[in-house]
């Protein structure tokens, strides 16, 4: 009966006086953070897109997409399992052309609406013919500040010609 005793006694010990529950010892366990996939794999350009890659390529938040799809009915992903959006490369091509009209010409979004109902859908028309209204504008002061010169040339003679007569 003493050994019984005892090892009660030796249980009495490990259970605490608050609860008849054992103590456990709690562990902190220090976590890593989840690493991000390696963005080094590249997709084909006929692959789909999920909403979080296509918002990092346009640098914008995934509720501007969403609210995007809300206002330009030409924005149709695919929606599979748990409302996952796919973008086909048409539907990313169709939002680069809305990023850039909004972000870079500063369209509204009427505006864009406008543009879209206008060119039936196609943007790519509508921002390269810009982009390219740009680069000759680009190129045009150097061709301003010649002109702007010979101007400045054709003065200086025209008044030395009126000083000449009177």
């Amino acid at each position: 009966m003493s050994s019984k005793s005892s090892s009660a006694s030796e249980q009495t010990s490990i259970v605490s006086p608050q609860t008849t529950e054992p103590q456990k010892s709690v562990q902190k366990i220090a976590r890593k953070p989840l690493k991000k996939a390696s963005k080094s794999v590249e997709k084909s350009a006929s692959a789909f897109r999920t909403i979080s890659e296509v918002a990092d390529d346009l640098k914008v938040q995934q509720h501007v997409l969403r609210f995007w799809e809300s206002k330009f009915s030409q924005i149709a992903p695919l929606k599979r399992g748990g409302g996952r959006r796919y973008y086909r490369p048409e539907d990313v091509e169709l939002l680069k052309n809305i990023h850039h009209l909004l972000y870079q010409e500063g369209y509204t979004i009427k505006g864009v609406q406008k543009l879209l109902h206008s060119s039936r859908g196609n943007l790519s028309i509508r921002v390269e013919a810009k982009a390219s209204a740009v680069a000759e504008t680009a190129a045009a002061p150097t061709t301003t500040v010649s002109k702007k010169e010979e101007l400045a040339s054709m003065l200086k003679e025209l008044k030395s010609m009126r000083n000449l007569i009177g």
